[in-house]
This record gives structure tokens, C-alpha cells and sequence, in this order.
């Protein structure tokens, strides 16, 4: 592919364009620095999802979330809300407090914890609820960029993609992005890239994202061919794969895709992984930290079960260190380590308040809907 211009979110240039998707219990300070050094320090990865009440609450958790490398910029914080105004004084705090330079707005979030609240995927269809959320957060942001994912709808019978699309545009959001998916899908099945297509010609004055099934920088590539879409988030592509940022920025700048790594440079990356964990948390709460991502650092590769089921375990640098120089550092990277990697899950009903599908134009709070705890 050709060189392509870079993407805008409000004043930052974002190039190549490609965003790390926020991810809960991955992309903290240590996962993101990571990827950015693989890609390019003008891409944007975005933090794990932050709850809005809880930032009004000050929550010590989640304040303490609210971390960003010393040269991370811009710092890109996702906000979750089903309030226009805990949104409203959220964004006033992140604003006075200096805490974030963009403002990514979660309305893609599939769990049923969250969407049984009204929350994440569920919310959009509530069309002048959602409305009033995006412009409670533009309204306060200041200089701040406000962005809003969403997936396709609710299910098959409830799409709500495009109206979102067009209001997250008409509030003031300086972009959208599409999980091509219904929150029914959760992560199964394929996503549907012809609606990021329609999206692009439905919302015309701001950028559009397509976000789901980018598993290789070829992937990618292909998203952008066949929607138009002004740039790519990848969430689960990049599970024990951080290099993918480096594929992504050789396609994306029209270089060669370098080959995959072999197993003795897959170590050095786990274990530079660890030691940003083990700054980041705690040698202790790091390790335990990085073991769910063991599984997909060494998939594919020849490792016995005894060795895997160790590493599954590991609780400290110096034990990490001593497995690793058991692996065969020559091991070519598998053809197996391929495709889709995380959760894929199986669709499902999803559960909603009750009443919730009567009225889309009804625009109150449901009941008890904030969720305190961020991070999804």
C-alpha cells in the first residue's frame, strides 16, 4: 500500500493511524509503553476504561489507573458513563487536573454487568441519552479532543451505528469508531466491515475508525481498501504480540512487513514486559499481572506442557529469567501464532434493563446505573 496522510484527533496528528483499542486489564502503562515501542510514538494508545463517577468519587483505584509514561503524549484516557452529568464533572476534573490530553468515550463495552445497567453497547440506542453524554463531555473537554466508539447495534433487530455516528458528529465529537460487531456477537463470528463502509458515508465531516478481526498489519491494510475508513483500532490483534505495531507502521508507511519473531526475541519481549509490569505495580502484583498474557507470548511455539504450565505461574524476575533461557531461542516464529487470539466467546442474548427497548427517545438515568470500579 501506497503512503497514506496521517490521521487528525482534533490538534494531534496521529501517524500512521492506527490506535491501540482500550482493553481492560491490558492496556495499563506498562502494555502501552510497549506497544509504542514497537510503533510509532505518534500512534495512540489508549488507557484500560475509566469510570466517570468514580473519577468524580476519587476512587484510589481508579486515580491510581490514571497513569501515563512520563513521555506518553498525547494521553489518551477512554471515560465510561451512563450519566450526562457524572460525564459533565468528570471531564471538568480531567480538565482542571491536567489528567489526560483526548477523551475517548466508551459505547462498545458488550459485558452483561454493563450493559444490564444501560451501559456501554446498550446506551446507544437511547438516542438523546447518548446524545446528551457525548455533548456533556465536548462541552466541558475544552481543548481537549472527544472521540466515541460504538459497536453496530444492540442485535440484528436494534442497530443503532449510523444515528450514533451522525449525533457523536452533530455534539462535537472529533471522531468515531466502529466495532463492527452487535453487542449479541460479543467477540464471535466475523466483524461486518461493510458497515464501517456505511458509517463512512453517513458521517462525513469528521474521521471514521474501523475496529474488529485486525489481526495482522495485512488485515489492516485490507480494512482501510475496502470501508474507506480513516484509520484502524486494534484491540485483540496485539495479545502477546506488541510487535504487530511494528508490522503496522512498516504497511502503513509503505516499508516491508518484517517476519515474526523467533522464540529467543519473543523472551527479551516478555521479559521487557515484566519490568515495566514490575515498575508499574510491584515486582509481586506485576508477575501475577503478566501471567494471563504467557499463553499468548508462546503461542504456537514448541514448549513443552511442563514448561508452559510454569510459566502460567511465574511470581518473580529471576524466576521469569530461568525460564526463559530454557527455551530454544532459534525456534521460528509459528505459523500457528496467527490469527484471531483473546476472547471469542459465543453470541448471546443480551441482558438489558427492563423496559429499555420501549422508548429510544426516552433520555432518563436508569437506576443505579454507574458502575463504581473502572477498568471494565
Amino acid at each position: 500500500m501506497s503512503q497514506v496522510p496521517p490521521l487528525m484527533i482534533g490538534p494531534y496528528k496521529v501517524d500512521p493511524r492506527v490506535v491501540l483499542a482500550p482493553m481492560a486489564g491490558i492496556t495499563n502503562v506498562a502494555f502501552r509503553t510497549l506497544c509504542r515501542e514497537f510503533g510509532s510514538p505518534t500512534s495512540l494508545y489508549v488507557c484500560e476504561m475509566i469510570t466517570a463517577r468514580a473519577i468524580v468519587e476519587r476512587d484510589p483505584k481508579t486515580m491510581e489507573m490514571i497513569t501515563f509514561g512520563a513521555d506518553e503524549h498525547p494521553r489518551s484516557m477512554q471515560l465510561y458513563s451512563v450519566d450526562p452529568a457524572n460525564m459533565r464533572e468528570a471531564v471538568k476534573i480531567i480538565v482542571a487536573e491536567g489528567l489526560a490530553d483526548h477523551i475517548d468515550m466508551n459505547f462498545g463495552c458488550p459485558v452483561p454487568k454493563v450493559t444490564r445497567k444501560g451501559g456501554g453497547a446498550a446506551l446507544p440506542f437511547k438516542r438523546r441519552l447518548f446524545g446528551e453524554i457525548v455533548a456533556a463531555a465536548v462541552r466541558n473537554a475544552g481543548d481537549l479532543p472527544v472521540t466515541v466508539k460504538f459497536r453496530v447495534g444492540i442485535d440484528d433487530e436494534h442497530i443503532t451505528y449510523l444515528d450514533a455516528g451522525r449525533i457523536a458528529e452533530a455534539e462535537g465529537a472529533v471522531a468515531v469508531a466502529l466495532h463492527a460487531r452487535t453487542a449479541a456477537q460479543r467477540y464471535s463470528g466475523q466483524a461486518d466491515w461493510s458497515r464501517i463502509a456505511r458509517l463512512k458515508e453517513a458521517v462525513t465531516t469528521i474521521p471514521v475508525l474501523g475496529n474488529g478481526d485486525i489481526f495482522s498489519a495485512t488485515d489492516a491494510i485490507k480494512m482501510v481498501e475496502q470501508t474507506g475508513c480513516d484509520g484502524v483500532v486494534v484491540g485483540r490483534g496485539c495479545l502477546g504480540r506488541p510487535w504487530l505495531f511494528a508490522e503496522l507502521h512498516a504497511a502503513f508507511t509503505g516499508a516491508p512487513i518484517p517476519d515474526g519473531p523467533d522464540l529467543g526475541t519473543v523472551g527479551r519481549i516478555l521479559f521487557r514486559h515484566a519490568t515495566l509490569l514490575a515498575d508499574h505495580l510491584g515486582p509481586e502484583k506485576g508477575l501475577r499481572d503478566l501471567r494471563k498474557h504467557m499463553a499468548w507470548y508462546l503461542r504456537g511455539f514448541p514448549i513443552g506442557g511442563d514448561l508452559r504450565t510454569r510459566f502460567a505461574m511465574v511470581s518473580g524476575l529471576g524466576e521469569l529469567a530461568d525460564l526463559i533461557g530454557q527455551l530454544d531461542p532459534t525456534a521460528p516464529y509459528p505459523e500457528e501464532a496467527e490469527g484471531p487470539r483473546g476472547r471469542q466467546g459465543s453470541p448471546g442474548k443480551v441482558v438489558l434493563p427492563e423496559g429499555w427497548l420501549d422508548d429510544p427517545d426516552d433520555a432518563a438515568v436508569p437506576v443505579g446505573a454507574e458502575l463504581m470500579h473502572s477498568g471494565g
